[in-house]
């Protein structure tokens, strides 16, 4: 089955009781039991609910997984496959993430004796030394936020395997329709999907998609045993987002590039990050792994100091500058103080996230009227 057809159907079967071809909204807590114990597979919704039990199959299907995991939110996702770890493991991770892993990461998990080493993996020999007994996990990002480094999933793989680590990838940038992780030999899949996936900016709600069942028994027994599921509600609109994500992504990407070549080459843009460019670093990797560049864009601008900065990204009609990313509409963000303003600024200038770079998510309306928003809130 064909990527539109599984975002479309995948997981969803018409109502038994009513013939309904969208999937219900199955607003209960719990579930009428027979006897104890004799049930129809559902008990408790925390655990298990038909709308959200759609929507995990839609995803496994989408991501070319077998399960699929519902969260309420990413970070919800991401705080489940750090609870496979103990004090005293390690974790190689990018010196470029969303500023709530690493915030999550140095902040929550750090406390309980687990160690991160933030490394620039877009060589991914670069983890090489890293690895000793205690080291149980590779998280990656790619591209990654903001700066659009891309990690070469198949070599990080092969490293993994062969010193039998999890290897972990935020896909939430590319999304299932570009890239798919578990094809190049990733074990675990993380989505924000508030973002590409849902693509509609009306839902908060995170993701993992796995293939190996007890990997997923044991991520399905903290899911449980911790409580960050999302409600039916949401689980209702996520599947209903899935079924345009395909056209949407077209859309993205069309619109994305049309956007970073008007801006490759204005006199207000110092640098540019977007990995469709043949001069951007892995640009070839990229190419590899992926099936478009998407519309994640971000941009330094030219001899900007703070109070410049702020000025253009508050100057815009059509972009709305907000946090988050990957709905239909486009957003303008200023990463230093908004989605990465929790990383101290050594460590996030380290890597070009200065106070003069602003990100984009380019959104699917018509081309012009960006086209035209950029160049007046530039001047």
């Amino acid at each position: 089955m064909k990527f539109a057809t599984k975002a479309i159907h995948a997981g969803q079967e018409p109502d038994p009781t009513t013939g309904a071809v969208m999937t219900p909204i199955y607003q209960t807590s719990t579930y009428w039991q027979k006897s104890p114990g004799e049930h129809k597979g559902y008990e408790y919704s925390r655990g298990t609910n038909p709308t959200r039990k759609a929507l995990e199959d839609c995803l496994a299907a989408i991501e070319n997984g077998k399960f699929g995991l519902a969260f309420s939110s990413g970070m919800g996702a991401t705080d489940a496959v750090m609870k496979l770890l103990k004090p005293g493991d390690e974790v190689i991770t990018g010196n470029d993430l969303y500023g709530g892993s690493y915030r999550i990461f140095t902040k929550i998990f750090a406390n309980y004796g687990i160690k991160f080493h933030f490394l620039d993996l877009s060589n991914p020999d670069n983890m090489l030394p890293y690895i000793n007994a205690n080291t149980k996990q590779i998280w990656i990002e790619t591209p990654t936020n903001p700066t659009m480094q891309i990690i070469d999933i198949e070599a990080c793989a092969k490293i993994a395997k062969a010193h039998q680590l999890l290897l972990t990838v935020d896909n939430t940038f590319a999304s299932p329709y570009l890239q798919n992780p578990l094809d190049l030999g990733a074990d675990i899949v993380m989505h924000s999907v508030t973002k590409y996936i849902a693509g509609h900016s009306d839902v908060v709600m995170g993701a993992l998609v796995v293939n190996d069942e007890d990997l997923y028994k044991k991520l399905w027994f903290i899911y449980n045993s911790c409580g960050a599921t999302p409600g039916p509600q949401d689980a209702f609109l996520a599947l209903r987002g899935i079924k345009t994500l395909h056209l949407r992504m077209k859309a993205h990407c069309e619109n994305g590039a049309l956007v970073a070549q008007f801006l490759k080459n204005h006199p207000k843009v110092e640098k540019i990050y977007w990995p469709g460019f043949q001069d951007h670093p892995n640009h070839d990797i990229a190419k590899k792994q992926m099936r478009g560049f998407g519309g994640m864009i971000s941009i330094v601008l030219k001899g900007a100091d703070l109070q410049e900065t702020f000025r253009i990204a508050s100057s815009f009609k059509v972009f709305s500058l907000a946090e988050s990313l990957g709905g239909v509409e486009s957003l303008i963000n200023h990463p230093a103080t908004m989605t990465h303003g929790s990383i101290p600024r050594e460590e996030r200038e380290k890597v070009g996230v200065t106070d003069n770079l602003l990100r984009l998510s380019v959104g699917v309306e018509d081309i012009e009227d960006l086209l035209e928003d950029l160049k007046e809130a530039l001047k």
